[in-house]
Order: structure tokens, then C-alpha cells, then sequence
């Protein structure tokens, strides 16, 4: 990766901590609902997420995630880069960018190359989240960058909400 993307990506992961997406706990909304508090032992980095679900069981909809926590800029950054790109979508949408996310937590840091053929959609589906690119070389920052992906996953187990 270049030094000015990774400089580009920094100033995202930056951005993102500074001034959070979604921070700030609401009351669930009247319907499917749920809260997770989730904590990193590794370095005390912690979040509490609230999901509020809209439709049917069928095909649920992301209506409002709400958080607060603390920690490190890495977990702050992803947790409000995840409010963007999951709110409004479906629980099945959600858990495939969910998925893809952790599947960039696997590069190593090389992200997901030429030789990857979905790599461009990939990175469009994760947009911002592609700042977390570098994040993947440091094993220990890993857990960071997924904590808020851990909430999320276990506010639709605890909502018994699910992709189809």
C-alpha cells in the first residue's frame, strides 16, 4: 500500500473517531430491539450497541444503532464507520458486509489485491471501512477494529433477527 493511502486511510480512521457516527445510547424503538456490551480484555476498549430492527421476521431492517464506548481510535473509527453502512440495510445485507469486513481483518494488511476478482466490490460495499486495510497487519489492533462487528452480530442473536 502507498504511503499517501495509507496516509488517506489514517486521516478516515481519524475523522471517524473524532467525530462518531451514531455515538450516543437512545432508547430502543417500540418492536425488535436489542443491546450488546461488548469489551476487549486485550486493552480495556469497550462499546455497548443498541439495535432497533423494523419489517417483518421474514427480512428485518436496520432502523436506528445507537452506541457509546471507549477505547482506542481503531474501535471508536469502526464502530461508527459500521453505523454507516449497516443502518437501513437488511440483517442479511449487515451480516454480508459484516463478513467481508472480517475477511479484510485476514489480509495481513494487503487488503484484497488484484488476484481477488471481487475486490472491487468488496471495497465498494465496505467504503470506509477500507481504512482498516493497515489495521490487519497488527494482530492485537484486530480485535480492536471487530469489536463493534462482535455487538452488532450479537445484538441479531439476541433479537433472534437473521439473514435469510
Amino acid at each position: 500500500m502507498s504511503n499517501s493511502m495509507e496516509q488517506l486511510y489514517q486521516q478516515v480512521i481519524l475523522d471517524h473517531s473524532k467525530h462518531p457516527t451514531g455515538k450516543g445510547l437512545v432508547e430502543l424503538l417500540e418492536g425488535i430491539g436489542a443491546e450488546s456490551h461488548q469489551v476487549n480484555p486485550t486493552c480495556g476498549d469497550e462499546v455497548t450497541m443498541r439495535v432497533s430492527f423494523a419489517g417483518d421476521e421474514s427480512s428485518p431492517t436496520i432502523s436506528q444503532l445507537t452506541w457509546d464506548g471507549q477505547g482506542c481510535s481503531i474501535s471508536q473509527a469502526s464502530v461508527s464507520v459500521l453505523t454507516q453502512l449497516v443502518e437501513g440495510k437488511t440483517v442479511e445485507e449487515a451480516e454480508q458486509i459484516a463478513e467481508i469486513f472480517r475477511e479484510l481483518m485476514d489480509t495481513r494488511g494487503k487488503g484484497f489485491g488484484e488476484l481477488d476478482e471481487a475486490a472491487e466490490a468488496k471495497e465498494d460495499a465496505l467504503g470506509d471501512a477500507t481504512a482498516f486495510t493497515g489495521v490487519s497487519k497488527f494482530p492485537a489492533r484486530i480485535k480492536c477494529a471487530l469489536l463493534g462487528w462482535s455487538a452488532l452480530k450479537d445484538t441479531f442473536a439476541k433479537a433472534g433477527v437473521h439473514g435469510s
